[in-house]
């Protein structure tokens, strides 16, 4: 059991830290997102750089909640548990790219020297690049391996509380079905009905770290294979 609670505890951290090195990472890209101009003026370059530093402890907090769980949740079903991992390596590798993307975009500003303004549509073309790696992994996978895999697995558990679980399993095929329509033109990825989308899915994760670092797992449901095993023994 205090192993099960170290396992919980680690995973609840990881999670949180998920969560403030996304929203540090996306504060700290602002400068280079919002103006497309940004080659061509003083620049941030430093700002920029630790964001994409943010950015990649947020690719190792992304695994690492995949790699503490997945013994754990691989007992309630094997499949889930590795299309979870699965989720969270490509959500991780288009978050990769979306950092090559905006560092480019910095190398440019750094070489262009008097000819930035011709490498204008080469850096807004950059940036168009992060926000797709954007919306096809935080706004689409994570509703997939987060939201609906995670979801799943914690509810057929029982290793936190299913009304908390039900989140997860509603809010992660919401928020993956709200970044098709942003995909097809419905709504912008900043729009209010994609934040009211998203929201369910924000509370699960968020609910998830901390319930996990607070109090950690709850008595788990047996698993199927610990059934077989009771069951032979009160019959010998």
């Amino acid at each position: 059991m205090q192993t099960s609670n170290r396992t919980a505890r680690t995973a609840g951290i990881l999670f949180l830290l998920t969560f403030a090195s996304a929203i540090a990472g996306a504060a700290l890209y602002a400068p280079l997102l919002t103006d497309p101009n940004y080659l061509a003026g003083p620049g941030a370059d430093t700002r920029i750089l630790l964001g994409a530093v943010c950015e990649l402890v947020l690719i190792v907090t992304n695994i690492g909640t995949a790699v503490v769980l997945f013994p754990v949740l691989r007992r309630y079903s094997e499949t889930a548990a590795v299309g979870y991992v699965a989720a969270r390596i490509m959500e991780c590798a288009l978050i990769a790219v979306g950092i090559l993307s905006v560092l480019t975009v910095v190398t440019l500003r750094q070489t262009a020297g008097a000819d930035a303004g011709e490498y204008l549509p080469v850096a807004r073309a950059l940036v168009a690049v992060h926000g797709w790696t954007f919306l096809l992994g935080p706004g689409f996978v994570v509703g997939i391996g987060n939201g609906l895999l995670l979801g799943f697995l914690m509810y057929r558990s029982h290793l936190v509380p299913r009304p908390m679980a039900l989140f997860g399993l509603i809010g992660g095929p919401l928020m993956s079905l709200s970044g098709l329509a942003v995909l097809f033109g419905a709504y912008g990825q900043t729009s209010v009905p994609s934040a009211l989308a998203t929201l369910p899915e924000i509370i699960w994760e968020a609910s998830l770290g901390i319930y996990l670092t607070a109090v950690g797992f709850r008595r788990p449901r047996e698993t199927a294979a610990e059934t077989d095993v009771d069951s032979r023994q009160q019959t010998a």
